[in-house]
């Protein structure tokens, strides 16, 4: 792979768009972590050409992936969660041109996962999780036994995330290997769901219980970040401009669920906003953090 990283690093390098330029080879055949094919090429540069995002050719019998992303993308990315495998690219990766230190910057910071990126990757997580324990309680509720099982494994693996995060460890570089370590309650539930001997329906029952009960206790910690935002003024928010906050808008998840669950367990208050002028019946709602 060395001589195709120079010649990919001998054509980039006179490229005054470039920021940086980075290597991420496939550890063992098939693994999907860049998508099957034997070398993933991340080009950092200024500006995207149209229909140059990815692209796939071929030098010899080895087969490599041309990704290339601004920084704004490549920053969205890896606050955001849409991408998993951008964090693993990241740590991974061999950095060939990096010009003012830009990805060593950047992956010096997500290796030191501030808390800033944890609250927002938190926030997301535990998005995840509510959505998919209420999916399965649903399946349940409806005799989808096969769906609510499939949903409450989904569940357990964004609260598996969330103890992650809890610890300073990025969710995106291991999940159940090290969960016995880090927490041995939920590695349990992990094996009471997938390889005890009582039926499909009580297993799905019991981590439904222990996923309510969880997610009860870790509202609060886990939506943190919105709490801040919620309490940095007086007026009331609308989910519009929560959405589009700057520490939001990149995120990948249902604000609305949460907020509805924030509503109900009384951390954050609906209020009736009447408009200047439109629909006097329908009142808008809002949010207020109870402080």
């Amino acid at each position: 792979m060395e001589h195709i990283k120079a010649h990919f690093k001998t054509i980039f390098e006179h490229n005054e768009a470039l920021v940086s330029l980075a290597a991420i080879e496939n550890p063992v055949s098939y693994n999907p972590l860049i998508d099957g094919l034997d070398l993933l090429l991340l080009v950092v540069t200024k500006e995207v050409e149209p229909n140059r995002g990815t692209e796939h050719v071929r030098i010899g019998e080895d087969r490599i992936q041309i990704r290339t992303v601004t920084p704004a993308m490549l920053e969205q990315w890896t606050a955001g969660g849409e991408n998993r495998s951008i964090i693993q690219w990241l740590v991974r990766g061999d950095i060939l041109l990096d010009r003012d230190n830009y990805l060593f910057n950047l992956r010096e910071s997500l290796l030191e996962f501030p808390p800033a990126m944890r609250g927002q990757k938190q926030l997301v997580e535990f998005a995840h999780f509510v959505r998919s324990y209420l999916q399965a309680k649903q399946d349940l509720q409806d005799n989808n036994l096969l769906d609510a099982y499939s949903n409450i494994l989904t569940a357990l693996h964004h609260w598996a995330h969330i103890a992650f995060i809890e610890e300073g460890v990025h969710p995106e570089l291991t999940v159940w290997r090290q969960m016995r370590r880090f927490n041995p309650g939920i590695y349990k539930l992990y094996e009471e769901l997938t390889i005890s001997p009582e039926s499909l329906e009580k297993r799905v029952q019991l981590v439904l219980l222990a996923c309510e009960f969880s997610v009860m206790s870790k509202m609060k910690s886990s939506c943190g970040l919105l709490f801040s935002i919620l309490g940095s003024r007086e007026e009331p928010w609308s989910v519009m401009e929560l959405q589009n906050h700057p520490y939001l808008m990149d995120l990948h998840m249902d604000l609305s669920l949460v907020l509805q669950k924030l509503v109900m367990r009384g951390y954050i208050r609906e209020v009736a906003y009447m408009p200047h002028m439109g629909d006097t019946v329908a009142i808008e709602l809002r949010y207020h953090y109870v402080s």
